[in-house]
């Protein structure tokens, strides 16, 4: 029996840093878009380069172990190069392991990891077996006797089993914290609510809610300014919907801006917590599970919660890998005592 069981992807990841990366910015009335660009046909040099293992799978269960939980993690993998780094990259890890799926025909998740001079980060994303989860791999028991069941975000035929899933954890009084990904997003929210009526706890980015909710946030325009308030009055649209039962919490992230959330009476605005910025890979998954864990580190205080959530983020972001920043509760605690003044809001409906 262990505290947390996670079920995500596992991936290798390659780290590309390249000065001649251009960001452009393309604005329209409802909306901004930026993409990092390079010159075409072109032969550009690389500045720095690394290679880490990855996915939300391992990010979380790394994160939950490193936060003093007894940790399991399920994830798929190949039998090749890429499985071998990432099995020996958790030999000295304290997360157990005998809930994975290996499958030889198929090869492990790897992904290009463009980084931007601003820390930003495009990815290529080849799925491999992170995409073939089913459900007779999946170690039902395990999740059964387990306190808490993270689901990262999956994608691809993997997200077919996520039904079954969060209704069986439900079913065993397993508490769910969903963190969704992009495959179960455009399933359409009639899909997407069976999911939620069963998690606890559900995290999104401020794109994935558009994408799930279908409200976009508008612009102030001459007329109309939304720039003042401490929460878009389309975020709170957007947590509104997302939160399809009394007892859930909702919580949006939206990148340098900070974090909303929402626990059915009050919204919550938590800013961001400042610190050096060198690749943003893997600080949605530390956000997404310290605020977990931290619900049951401060009995439930959401608005600390977040706190916690958003330095353990920053840890994350300040360090080229999507774990290499990762704090104890121990470390967190210390840094929020030397800065008194970072404080999140209550925001009433």
């Amino acid at each position: 029996m262990c505290d947390i069981i996670t079920i995500g992807s596992a991936t290798m990841d390659v780290f590309v840093q390249c000065e001649d990366a251009n960001i452009v910015s393309v604005e329209s009335k409802h909306k901004k878009s930026e993409f990092m660009s390079y010159p075409y046909g072109a032969k550009v040099e690389i500045s720095d380069f690394d290679s880490q293992v990855g996915g939300g799978g391992v990010n979380t269960a790394m994160n939950f172990a490193n936060l003093g939980f007894d940790t399991a993690a399920i994830f798929k993998i190949g039998d090749d190069i890429y499985s071998k780094g990432i099995l020996h990259y958790f030999e000295d890890k304290n997360v157990d392991l005998s809930n994975i799926i290996q499958d030889k025909k198929i090869s492990t998740g790897f992904s290009i990891i463009l980084v931007s001079f601003q820390g930003d980060r495009t990815v290529l994303a080849h799925r491999g077996a992170n995409a073939m989860i089913k459900k007779h791999d999946i170690n039902f028991d395990a999740i059964k006797n387990a306190k808490l069941l993270y689901i990262a975000p999956i994608n691809g035929d993997s997200s077919k089993i996520l039904d079954d899933i969060v209704k069986f954890a439900a079913e065993h009084n397993v508490y769910v914290c969903f963190n969704a990904g992009s495959s179960s997003i455009k399933k359409g929210f009639k899909y997407l609510e069976k999911i939620l009526n069963f998690a606890h706890i559900v995290v999104l980015n401020k794109e994935e809610a558009a994408m799930a909710t279908q409200i976009e946030v508008r612009p102030d325009t001459k007329d109309v300014k939304y720039s003042h308030e401490v929460i878009h009055p389309d975020v709170k649209a957007m947590l509104n919907k997302l939160c399809v039962n009394h007892y859930q919490i909702v919580v949006i992230t939206d990148g340098g801006k900070g974090a909303y959330a929402y626990d059915g009476k009050n919204y919550f605005y938590c800013p961001v917590f400042d610190g050096p910025v060198v690749s943003t890979l893997g600080a949605g998954d530390a956000f997404a599970s310290t605020l977990c864990a931290s619900l049951k580190r401060t009995n439930g205080d959401l608005g600390k919660s977040l706190m916690y959530a958003s330095v353990n983020s920053a840890g994350v972001v300040s360090a080229f890998g999507a774990t290499q920043g990762l704090m104890t509760f121990e470390q967190i605690e210390e840094k929020l005592k030397e800065t008194p003044d970072y404080a999140y809001t209550i925001v009433k409906p």
